[in-house]
């Protein structure tokens, strides 16, 4: 796949890394607040990757085919109003042209040419009277961009649980996963920046603090629970 393919399916990546990181770490802090150990974090951790990471899969895919319905309803709509209501129509690409700058004997040729092909003039006004543009993806590639992304990225909070299993470690293992996921945040912010073309400091210190928040209620709630029973 070229990497401009791959371009079209980042916001899904942005999206579900950020939900499975943070959901995650926070499954993790509640397991440290509880004093549990690697064996039931690991367990817990897989548990809520599957589980959650084929939900919001499952949502992406209902949501970009529920788009892809909605396309084509209005553009089956254009169809039939090109077909049985030519002049009203006609007049209505008139005026998407009047408002771009044409006029005179210009904008009665370019309304002439676009009305000669039904395909290109259903294309027409889709985009400039509806303003919506066909998205080519498929809804399963989408779906499976969100999962795999929630999967590999939610994924780093429970790594270095899963090696302490393999080959136990004198480290603290709830800093060294928060340090791992802290800096997944981070990448996961800046490309969140891009899809958004927004600041990315903001955006990088917005999904910390999010993933902070999470992780600190979670550990507050363990702790408590732990304490009770």
């Amino acid at each position: 796949m070229k990497a401009i393919e791959y371009k079209k399916y980042l916001r899904e990546f942005v999206y579900g890394g950020m939900d499975g990181s943070i959901t995650t770490f926070a499954v993790v802090a509640g397991a440290a607040g509880a004093n549990l150990d690697s064996a039931i974090v690991i367990v817990l951790g897989i548990a809520n990757l599957v589980a959650d990471g084929f939900a919001m899969s499952v949502g992406s895919y209902l949501s970009s085919k529920s788009e892809k319905q909605q396309y084509q309803l209005h553009e089956d709509r254009e169809y039939w109003e090109v077909k049985h209501l030519r002049e009203s129509e006609v007049e209505e690409l008139r005026e998407i042209f009047k408002e771009k700058g044409f006029d005179g004997e210009l904008l009665e040729k370019v309304v002439a040419k676009i009305s000669e092909n039904e395909d290109h003039w259903v294309d027409m006004m889709m985009k400039h009277e509806l303003k919506m543009i066909p998205d080519r993806r498929t809804s399963v590639a989408v779906a499976l961009a969100t999962f795999t992304s929630f999967i590999l990225v939610g994924s780093i909070p429970l790594a270095v649980y899963v090696l302490d299993l393999i080959r136990p470690m004198p480290i603290d293992l709830f800093f060294t996963s928060a340090t791992f996921t802290g800096t997944a945040f981070v990448l996961i912010g800046w490309l969140k920046a891009k899809v958004t073309e927004t600041n990315s400091g903001k955006v990088i210190l917005e999904t910390l603090l999010l993933g902070i928040i999470a992780a600190s209620l979670a550990y507050l709630v363990g702790d408590l629970l732990e304490g009770v029973f």
